[in-house]
């Protein structure tokens, strides 16, 4: 993966084969990302590299990422569900997400009609970082643990310890992506492959 914000926009992520080819999701949106990067950084964000994706952060914590995909690119604000969206243009990242929230686009005019809307939600996330506010998260007791990942947790009490010592967010990960195939097959095959992770104090993005 990258370590460069600047390469993405150049070459791509790093996380897969078609990087730096003219088949890489980021080349098909070049015109749209470089004008969502040059809001962000007018809005005063340090621009890093993290997961292979430019973060732009406040004072070391994230406030909006970029991505590339095949039908689209995103704006992804960490703590969107924070923000107030009078214009209601924000929508979850995912079924399981709580606090992420993005906005997609498919053309550099509508970026560029939302400039002004833009700016506002990043300002405001900024002031969510300073005020320190913290979103308010479903408890861990309150996902459901997977039979096959609880047999394994039953019969290691080494795993149950070191599943146990990772961060909530960390046992959330693991808990939605072991549940998430419909086959029991698929879920053990997923389990076996996180072990190591999860005795490393390793969570699925790190």
């Amino acid at each position: 993966m990258i370590t460069n914000p600047s390469d993405f926009f150049a070459s791509g992520c790093g996380r897969c084969s078609k990087f730096d080819t003219s088949d890489c999701k980021v080349q098909r949106w070049r015109s749209e990302l470089a004008q969502l990067r040059s809001i962000l950084l007018d809005c005063g964000l340090t621009e890093e590299a993290k997961w292979g994706h430019p973060v732009y952060t406040f004072q070391k914590s994230n406030v909006v990422m970029l991505g590339a995909f095949n039908e689209d690119c995103m704006l992804s604000f960490f703590k969107g569900s924070l923000l107030h969206d009078e214009a209601g243009i924000l929508v979850f990242a995912g079924e399981n997400s709580q606090v992420a929230k993005i906005v997609r686009f498919t053309d550099l005019a509508t970026i560029l009609r939302l400039e002004d809307t833009l700016k506002a939600y990043i300002f405001e996330a900024i002031e969510v970082e300073k005020a320190g506010v913290k979103p308010s998260l479903k408890k861990i007791e309150e996902y459901t643990v997977p039979e096959e990942f609880q047999q394994k947790l039953d019969e290691n009490p080494d795993l149950q310890v070191a599943f146990r010592a990772l961060t909530p967010g960390r046992q959330r990960g693991y808990l939605i992506h072991f549940s998430q195939p419909k086959q029991a097959k698929t879920r053990v095959a997923r389990i076996e492959k996180c072990l190591p992770l999860i005795f490393a104090g390793r969570g699925l993005m790190d």
